[in-house]
């Protein structure tokens, strides 16, 4: 063995050798190695220790990785103070509520958080206390944080890789009465920094400029690149001879008391979530994509929630998607470096010099163009939070959190919101391995279904070659045929005009197309033994029926060709014979005609109205340009669909979800006392009546945003609206009501048009007098477990439930809710301009009826209703009574709701009275009119 050494072994190092070379982000794609050198880390661990008076003692935090350059801080100054340093795992690190708790059960001292994380922490309703002195922040611009006394200090800090991590401080001082951004403090221990203008002289106090840093922490310069060395790194011809001055490309200013003001980038480069990126290297990637003429990319953030917007004009030659956009983005740039937002403009707004004017570029539409509406109300509740979170009004399903601005910390608070709204437990790594409402919707679900043997079979095509039962929605359309053959009660109608050069035969060419597509359409029923089964039929070419109204006089034509559409939209079905499909053509001049399409609900629901709108669309598009139709080959078909269900609904899977039920609708009344103007009929399938308003924008909106506040969605809020209504004109405390669900939570079903819609039942309590917020919260449970156990066929409840039937209304409600979010928008057949055609309301089949649709213009309410039970005049006031409800809980969300509702009566009243007045008023003028038509007679 050697001899032990006698003094330790020179090591050659002095303050000028190399300490480290770290790699940036990169803002062109090729991260850059900064040269860092001994004497820059020491005295960033010299200053820290003396800053914040570390010793022994001390305990502090690595929260960043090693690659990135804040570990150098984090670690070092505590080595060298003989502190310890204590790592959360990653969980911990990405959740600020779990940070906070961590920072305190490890007794932590002194802790950098990166901004992101420090600001979701500060607006925490409980931020981190214990032994805490400073929470250090830095790596991004920090809001000013709610102001309220803190335990401890908080210190913002700004400094480039360039300049060894750290090159300003400053606390914060959080009661400050201005609403800017908290400043960058002053330059750390032998650091200058100094405001330039172009011309690189110092600018004074007020005036912004570049940054430019000297001193001990300046690195050596970029490992292995001279050229960008010597065009970063510039001489410093105020400091001392030799001195080397760094320009950061980042504007500030020097306030009145000596701290610094950072103001952002002079150039193109933006930081977002941490990456450094070059908006100039995305448009040059863009100008090469197919379609793009012009473009310009921004870093903006409207809502508070920075994210990459690129604006396109598109050439006129060829036209492109978003979608295809960022997919061929993908293929040239880290995903990072793809926009989250594509807006596409006529043109893009110049300067005066003929430059693009970035500052007159408009900011995003809060709707996405491509926003695909959710489907099933676990995605409804998801595209609540995202919106809540992402600070945006509308989110498409198939949109990817992180393209949209979400990052690590958002996406933890997703979780915590799905842990509390659904009440199950979910692992992070479920939205980044699949980062869309509609991927994340499925995993919910699976985890809300984890009780042994409710795990579906797979849903399959089978052979043809026995009976083909009815699904069970089907046996009781059925069955209400049987009670009232011919009726129209089930008819489902759709009428659009089209003004321009039609071709009746691609029409008739693409509505065959889609019969042989879908078998349903094609499907009649027939009783065998007692049995009701379906009967596909081959697919034939059914003739487009055209009417012609050229005979009708011009000022005639329009009144005779709405008569006859509604006349044929409730012309009845013979389930027996079929078909059950129909499609006429009114034609009222050359180029204007009036296409109507008929199908019995029995083969059809809402959803499928909208299936067939869009494949109409594409297979005319198709015939019309002589190319062949692009639609894919469907999964399975409706009759699948049927014997999978009767296959996987029964047993104890069936008696599982109907124990929820038995339990959750036990006692409630199965008939509601609506206090109508005449007793309800023996046996009703009464005509029906319409009353319509819109909701303006704004009012529509703040309803939205208190239902969101308490973690509900519109349809929930709107729902506990609907529930005091009731509640005011019943006077029960138990209040029942009936909503569809689409039934298409398996991604087969998706594009089959068929009857997949079920019926849930919603019950409202309103025992203790809660407030508005507190029913919205209880409206959110018990739709949430509807839609849980949302499988079970309505007419299996009832029979399960032992109601009484009768023919005077439906069973368990009577009061039927829908939010309108599917099916309504027309066909765009090419070359045509197409609009919807308002069909009579025709026979309606519950006592009373709210739709709501959401449209640019605000919230469409639709009281349908039964004629035979209710005048017009009763259901204007109960319109009147659900508007100044709405208003009334917008002023006092926190009141009980029984002190609402003399201020409602009040309010009703004095509308009545005004529209009495203003009839009679009316009433005077005919009169006088009338009169005056006398005289000159």
């Amino acid at each position: 063995d050697a001899p032990p050494a006698s003094a330790a072994p020179a090591s050659g190092t002095t303050a000028k050798s190399l300490a480290y070379v770290i790699y940036t982000s990169g803002s062109t794609g090729t991260p850059k190695g900064v040269a860092v050198e001994h004497e820059s880390a020491v005295n960033l661990a010299a200053w820290h220790c003396g800053a914040y008076s570390l010793t022994p003692a001390d305990r502090g935090t690595l929260l960043a990785s090693p690659s990135f350059d804040a570990s150098v801080w984090e670690l070092w100054p505590y080595l060298v103070s003989g502190g310890s340093v204590h790592v959360p795992d990653e969980e911990t690190r990405m959740s600020p509520a779990r940070l906070s708790r961590w920072l305190e059960q490890k007794q932590i001292t002194v802790s950098f958080v990166p901004t992101p994380l420090a600001q979701a922490m500060l607006d925490e309703r409980e931020p981190p206390s214990g032994e805490l002195r400073f929470l250090l922040t830095g790596g991004d611009q920090l809001r000013r944080p709610p102001a309220r006394r803190l335990s401890f200090a908080l210190v913002n800090h700004y400094g480039p890789t360039e300049t060894t991590v750290v090159a300003t401080a400053g606390p914060v001082d959080l009661m400050a009465e201005d609403a800017e951004a908290p400043s960058i403090g002053r330059p750390i221990s032998n650091t200058r920094v100094y405001i330039l203008d172009r011309r690189g002289l110092p600018v004074p106090a007020g005036i912004p400029g570049e940054i430019f840093i000297g001193g001990v922490g300046v690195a050596r310069g970029y490992f292995g690149r001279p050229e960008l060395t010597a065009e970063k790194f510039v001489s410093d011809p105020y400091g001392s001879v030799g001195g080397r001055l760094y320009r950061t490309g980042d504007r500030g200013r020097f306030l009145a008391g000596g701290e610094i003001q950072f103001l952002g980038r002079l150039d193109q480069q933006v930081k977002i979530r941490g990456f450094r990126i070059e908006t100039g290297e995305i448009e040059e990637a863009l100008k090469g994509l197919p379609g793009v003429a012009r473009c310009a990319v921004l870093a903006r953030d409207d809502d508070g929630n920075r994210r990459l917007v690129a604006y396109i004009v598109l050439s006129s030659a060829e036209a492109t998607s978003a979608s295809a956009l960022r997919g061929g983005l993908k293929v040239s740039l880290p995903d990072y470096m793809v926009p989250g937002v594509f807006v596409f403009l006529a043109d893009l707004p110049l300067t005066a010099s003929g430059k693009i004017d970035r500052r007159a570029l408009p900011a995003p539409a809060a709707a996405s163009a491509e926003a695909a509406l959710p489907r099933t109300p676990v995605q409804e509740v998801l595209v609540g939070i995202w919106s809540q979170l992402l600070r945006r009004d509308r989110i498409g399903i198939d949109e990817n959190f992180f393209e949209l601005g979400g990052h690590s910390l958002l996406a933890t608070q997703v979780f915590s919101r799905v842990r509390d709204y659904f009440h199950v437990a979910l692992p992070l790594r479920y939205l980044f391995e699949g980062p869309t409402i509609a991927e994340l919707a499925l995993r919910i679900e699976a985890a809300r279904k984890t009780e042994p043997g409710n795990q579906p079979p797979p849903l399959e095509s089978v052979a043809r070659g026995g009976e083909i039962p009815l699904s069970f929605a089907q046996q009781r359309l059925w069955f209400l045929d049987q009670l009232d053959p011919g009726a129209s009660s089930y008819n489902s109608r759709r009428a659009v005009r089209l003004r321009g050069p039609l071709d009746p035969a691609a029409v008739e060419e693409a509505l065959f197309a889609i019969t042989t597509r879908h078998e349903s359409l094609r499907t009649t029923f027939e009783n065998r033994d007692g049995r009701a089964v379906q009967v596909v039929h081959t697919a034939e070419r059914v003739p487009l029926a055209v009417r012609y109204l050229a005979e009708a006089r011009a000022s005639d034509r329009e009144k005779e060709a709405l008569r006859l559409v509604n006349q044929e939209a409730n012309r009845p079905f013979d389930l027996r014979t079929g078909p059950l499909f129909r499609a006429v053509l009114f034609r009222l001049g050359p180029e204007d005609h009036i296409l109507l399409l008929v199908v019995h609900h029995i083969v059809c629901d809402g959803w499928s109205m909208g299936i067939l709108s869009s494949e109409l669309s594409a297979l005319y598009g198709a015939l019309v340009r002589d190319e062949p139709s692009s639609l894919p080959a469907l999964p399975i078909q409706y009759a699948d669909f049927s014997v999978w269900e009767r296959h996987w609904m029964e047993g104890e899977v069936l008696d599982g979800q109907l124990s929820y039920w038995t339990a959750e609708l036990e006692g409630a009344s199965p008939v509601l006392d609506l206090r109508g103007d005449r007793p309800r009929p023996a046996a009703r399938f009464g005509k029906g009546a319409r009353l319509s308003f819109d909701l303006p924008a704004e009012l529509a909106e703040k309803i939205a945003v208190l239902g969101r506040s308490e973690g509900s969605t519109l349809y929930m809020t709107l729902l506990a609206a609907l529930g005091v209504l009731l509640w005011h004109q019943t006077g029960s405390e138990d209040v029942v009501v009936g909503s569809p669900v689409a039934g298409r939570d398996r991604i087969e079903t998706e594009g089959v048009v068929g009857l997949f819609i079920n019926t849930i039942v919603l019950r409202l309590r309103f025992d203790g007098n809660p407030s508005f917020r507190e029913l919205t919260r209880r409206v959110r449970e018990t739709a949430l477990g509807a839609y849980t156990h949302q499988e079970v066929p309505f007419e299996r409840l009832v029979d399960a439930l032992k109601v009484e039937r009768s023919l005077s209304h439906n069973p368990l409600f009577q009061v039927w809710f829908v939010l309108q979010n599917s099916g309504g928008t027309p066909p765009a057949l090419e070359g045509l301009s197409v609009e919807n055609v308002a069909l009579e309301t025709g026979a309606i089949r519950h006592d009373l009826q709210l739709s709501a649709e959401e449209t640019s213009s605000g919230l469409n309410i639709q009281w349908d209703y039964a004629t035979d039970i209710f005048d017009a005049a009763t259901v204007e006031r109960l319109s009147d009574r659900f508007e100044v409800l709405l208003t009334r809980i917008l002023e006092r969300p926190d009141a009980p709701l029984s002190t609402l509702r003399a201020e409602i009566d009040d309010e009703v009243r004095e509308r009545e009275q005004q529209r009495r007045q203003k009839a009679e008023m009316d009433s005077v003028v005919r009169l006088k009119e009338s009169r005056r038509k006398a005289v000159r007679l």
